[in-house]
């Protein structure tokens, strides 16, 4: 008989689960009015905060992102809080100073955070560096992630070969990771790779190993059983309302299948259900953000090109906009040519968003006649070192009249940078000393600044901005789960 190693499950509903299909619109009520019953499931961790949820929160939502996570802390004392970390981008889309960096990590521990998952988008573990010693200045766990991409239909070829994963998960470990996890963005590992790469990983690597991926191309679920039958430790799931499509797998049937075996979690599925049926209700509000566009709720598409669902939408947004949009066959065609002269570069924000608009200005106006400020940062090494050297004469001509100089660094990009904490303390210091806010203005100078002279009346929000702030909320008595169910174990 197997000796029993229940699998550990990560939720992700408060955060990639919406983030992936509701564009990161879920607002703190929603998930306050369940967090205590969330609490009771026994879930490894929650993923509740990082990615795309900081942007939203203050472009959108008009909800101080601060304050989500001391909430939720409140209501989910057992439970350990987990965020999503860009390395050196934090939550932006830059590389920022290590001074920010530093108070960023620092703060999101002061509010609740416990794991710091950890990535970076070339795989440069340079960019980790800064956000690895802050996390364990505050005692907290860093989890480091290795995203997985692919050159080939299967895992192999010259780059992204298992040796590729072995070496990264090694260094990563070398650095002080607490867990390694594989980040599978696009949803393209395949049941055998995932067995295979599992496998190999379990034999070399002292701390536990987690696998995170996406339904996008319907192999979510079925890579996990295999990733299970290899010994992963931890998987990502979410509850089924905000799973499938570009989200996670949903957990309930993970439960259903593992149960009775070896690896059974051991959750409560009746009491997962009761869950999903409350969530039900309030997903309603997110409808509209929806995409609906096809009936199908995976990507079959994206087996054969391999681009992830949210590059496709801004292809396809690019090409509305120069009236070009039955070009986008030809689009396809250019992005491995350029993602190959690039350094084939993980598929991930913000390198899918630099492949991708040169493949669209290569097609609409001459290869490389057009070239973004971003791909030529990119080519000078402000991103970070690539999986694979860039074409040199590609190189030669994207950097031909940048204004950096013609020869790219070599040393780690954010070497580069001044510090940025006390410009962002003097732009906000008339109305406001706290320093999530000073971080908040240092991140997002123009929208996050704007964010917060709506929090304190300076300025009054659109109406389309919902009017009702975090700030309002902190004041509130501690919200009541609305979830009633029975014990969970």
């Amino acid at each position: 008989m197997a000796k029993k190693n229940p699998l550990k499950i990560t939720d992700t509903t408060f955060r990639d689960g919406h983030q992936s299909i509701f564009a990161t619109r879920m607002i703190s009520e929603d998930m306050f009015s369940m967090a205590e019953a969330m609490n009771k499931v026994g879930f490894h961790s929650m993923e509740v905060w990082g990615g795309a949820t900081f942007d939203v929160a203050t472009r959108f939502l008009n909800e101080d992102p601060w304050a989500r996570p001391r909430i939720l802390k409140r209501l989910m004392p057992d439970t350990p809080l987990q965020m999503l970390l860009r390395g050196q981008n934090l939550v932006g889309y830059r590389h920022y100073p290590d001074d920010v960096v530093k108070a960023f990590v620092h703060h999101a521990a002061d509010c609740g955070i416990d794991i710091f998952r950890i990535f970076d988008a070339l795989n440069d573990e340079r960019n980790l560096e800064t956000s690895i010693k802050a996390v364990k200045e505050c005692g907290k766990h860093a989890q480091l992630c290795i995203c997985y991409s692919l050159t080939e239909p299967k895992m192999g070829g010259p780059i992204y070969n298992l040796n590729y994963y072995i070496e990264k998960a090694l260094i990563l470990q070398d650095m002080g990771a607490d867990t390694i996890c594989i980040k599978d963005m696009a949803g393209m590992i395949a049941p055998d790779d995932a067995y295979t790469l599992v496998k190999a990983l379990k034999k070399v690597l002292k701390v536990p190993l987690q696998l995170h991926t996406h339904y996008t191309s319907g192999m979510g679920a079925m890579s996990y059983l295999k990733a299970a039958e290899a010994g992963v430790d931890i998987i990502d799931t979410a509850l089924a309302p905000f799973a499938l499509r570009s989200s996670q797998p949903a957990l309930e049937p993970i439960v259903a299948a593992l149960r009775g075996n070896a690896r059974d979690p051991k959750l409560d599925l009746d009491y997962l259900l009761k869950l999903g049926e409350h969530l039900e209700k309030s997903a309603t509000r997110y409808r509209d953000f929806l995409n609906e566009t096809r009936l199908s709720v995976i990507d079959t598409d994206v087996l054969v090109h391999q681009i992830p669902g949210g590059m496709i939408s801004n292809l396809v947004s690019q090409l509305k906009q120069s009236n070009a949009l039955n070009r986008l066959d030809e689009v396809y065609k250019e992005i491995p040519r350029v993602r190959k002269e690039l350094g084939y570069p993980p598929l991930v924000t913000p390198t899918s968003q630099i492949v991708g608009v040169q493949a669209v200005q290569n097609v609409l106006a001459g290869r490389y006649q057009l070239i973004p400020t971003q791909v030529m940062d990119y080519c000078y090494g402000l991103y970070g070192r690539p999986p694979a050297p860039i074409d040199p004469e590609i190189q030669k001509i994207v950097l031909k009249r940048y204004k950096r100089g013609q020869t790219p660094i070599d040393h780690r990009p954010a070497d580069l940078l001044e510090p940025e904490l006390d410009t962002a303390r003097e732009a906000v210091k008339d109305f406001t000393s706290d320093i999530g806010d000073i971080i908040t203005a240092a991140i997002y100078p123009l929208t996050g600044l704007r964010f917060l002279k709506w929090k304190y009346g300076l300025e009054t929000p659109p109406p389309e901005v919902r009017p009702k702030t975090l700030d309002e909320l902190q004041g509130e008595d501690k919200p009541t789960a609305q979830v009633k169910a029975g014990k969970a174990s």
